[in-house]
């Protein structure tokens, strides 16, 4: 995977579903492969002897792995590893089949999803890492997925087969990163003092105008925007959740960024008067962070 620049990302840091149990390896999928018996065994091993894992009955969908070359298949069903013979296996590098949920494993950065599968297709979204997705189809080592109501396809090899998340926890999820998303569309901006947007913001103004898009009310200045949502400490940031600083004033606090995770955050910057992204692990803003508040439940 090429890494995305600074003006297409939207990182999260790797995001702890507490709710869901997550297996399986990051391997690039072979492909889609449909039970063609009235019921087929998952094995521990590729051989007849292998311990059953599980029972895939006619007409399932699995996730084939790897063609062990021994007339069977390393697959993944129901977010369980195993083996079944490519005897019962019909398997199609190009399918739409429905394949379960797959997490965005790519240890904080984000992941692009592109226009078609392959990299010289063009990127329609950048998906933060943590995210849960439902794998539509497959399109030779490419999941087919939608994101932010956007469809394409993701490379395998940064995908985690996973169980279905709490509902709760993705619509908070989502809702975070498609803040971030929308963020992003305004990089390099211009910062003007008391700016409000579209075309121009500063600080407040543009956390303030950025929730407004998604429904939500902020109140206009930094120091106001402190109460706005909930405290949350540093090491519970999520994406989207309002990040600020305090630096050479006597006010509470002097400048206020949206977090988009791997310890970066978005913000209309009066260092290059543009907005744009930065660092809070190191630097200046780690030297002068003070809070950070959740709008989103």
């Amino acid at each position: 995977m090429i890494k995305p620049s600074h003006l297409l990302r939207a990182a999260v840091l790797g995001t702890v579903f507490t709710a869901m149990f997550t297996v399986g390896s990051s391997a690039a999928t072979l492909g889609a492969g449909t039970v063609t018996a009235d019921a087929l065994r998952l094995r521990d091993t590729p051989a007849a002897e292998g311990e059953i894992l599980a029972t895939a009955s006619g007409g399932t969908s699995v996730v084939v792995l790897e063609d062990t070359g021994n007339g069977w298949y390393k697959v993944n069903f129901n977010t369980v590893e195993g083996y079944m013979s490519s005897e019962y296996l019909t398997v199609s590098t190009t399918a739409d089949a429905a394949l379960g949920y797959g997490l965005v494993d790519t240890d904080g950065s984000s992941l692009n999803m592109r226009a078609a599968a392959g990299t010289s297709y063009d990127t329609v979204a950048s998906i933060p890492g943590g995210t849960v997705l439902e794998l539509e189809g497959v399109d030779n080592g490419w999941y087919k997925v939608t994101y932010s109501g956007k469809t394409g396809y993701v490379s395998s090899d940064y995908i985690t087969i996973t169980t279905e998340p709490d509902a709760t926890e993705t619509a908070s999820s989502d809702l975070g990163a498609q803040i971030v998303a929308y963020a992003e569309e305004y990089l390099g901006t211009p910062y003007v003092l008391g700016g409000n947007g579209p075309n121009q913001f500063d600080c407040s103004g543009f956390t303030k105008y950025v929730y407004s898009h998604f429904g939500y009310t902020l109140n206009r200045t930094a120091t106001d925007q402190l109460q706005n949502g909930v405290s949350v400490s540093k090491d519970e940031l999520q994406p989207g959740d309002l990040v600020f600083f305090k630096y050479r004033t006597s006010k509470p606090v002097s400048h206020v960024g949206i977090y988009i995770g791997n310890g970066e955050f978005i913000h209309a910057s009066t260092n290059r008067y543009v907005v744009q992204i930065d660092q809070m692990e190191s630097g200046h803003y780690a030297n002068v962070y003070v809070y950070a508040r959740r709008i989103i439940g």
